[in-house]
């Protein structure tokens, strides 16, 4: 649950009336654009004001006049939704520096540099958009903006997206802890066990992850993991 000194001012003015909540700016935000939120989470207090400064809670016969229901998690989904939530300008800034450097994030994990095969740094990739002037949009997902960022920087920097097909042998000894780390860096394709207990898989991960793979496979496996490119 987000405290009362974190939390921020949801207000719908409806009916002639206004309605306010307490609750956590970004998961309000997040709500707003139709994602799922923890409304354990989202709301600092269950309750629903007249005026939130003063104290001065909304009568529950008011509260249900306007809304048809005295549910507080209902009537708050619908305050956000349809009403204005209330940022200092931190807390915008704030949110605009985590959803930049999620974009980017994610540009890392796929891209490469075309001309060398290597992926490109995170602070490459931050330069490149503070270069094009990319601006972030704090209503609009990061996974939704990564497209457009990726061809306002290409002018900038050699880069595309690209993702790799790799063969993967993982002794007996290695396989079952290794297993779950397989997962985490794309997708399983294909995986199958010889007669010997060894791990044959099949993965395909973001081509941006293939440094990282490799000395993850090499440590967990103390350099006796075998690794091979099939396809790009």
């Amino acid at each position: 649950m987000v405290s009362l000194e974190d939390a921020v001012i949801a207000r719908l003015k409806t009916h002639g009336e206004v309605f306010e909540i307490l609750v956590d700016p970004r998961l309000s935000l997040e709500l707003k654009r139709g994602e799922e939120v923890d409304f354990s989470e989202l709301l600092a207090i269950d309750q629903i004001f007249k005026d939130s400064k003063t104290g001065e809670r909304a009568s529950e016969q008011l509260i249900n006049e306007i809304f048809g229901t005295n549910d507080v998690i209902g009537i708050a989904e619908k305050i956000i939704k349809r009403g204005d939530v209330h940022l200092t300008s931190e807390q915008r800034r704030e949110i605009m520096e985590e959803k930049r450097r999620r974009v980017v994030s994610i540009i890392a994990r796929k891209s490469i540099n075309p001309q060398t095969r290597a992926p490109h740094p995170p602070s490459r990739i931050d330069k490149a958009m503070e270069e094009a002037r990319v601006k972030i949009d704090m209503n609009k997902p990061a996974e939704q903006q990564v497209d457009g960022v990726l061809k306002a920087i290409k002018p900038i920097i050699p880069i595309r997206f690209e993702s790799i097909d790799l063969a993967i042998k993982i002794p007996a000894q290695y396989a079952t802890s290794i297993y779950g780390a397989l997962k985490e860096f794309g997708e399983m394709k294909r995986e199958e066990w010889d007669k010997d207990g060894n791990l044959l898989s099949l993965v395909n991960i973001p081509a941006g992850l293939q440094d990282k793979f490799y000395g993850k496979i090499n440590s967990l496996t103390h350099g006796e993991g075998e690794i091979k490119i099939l396809k790009r």
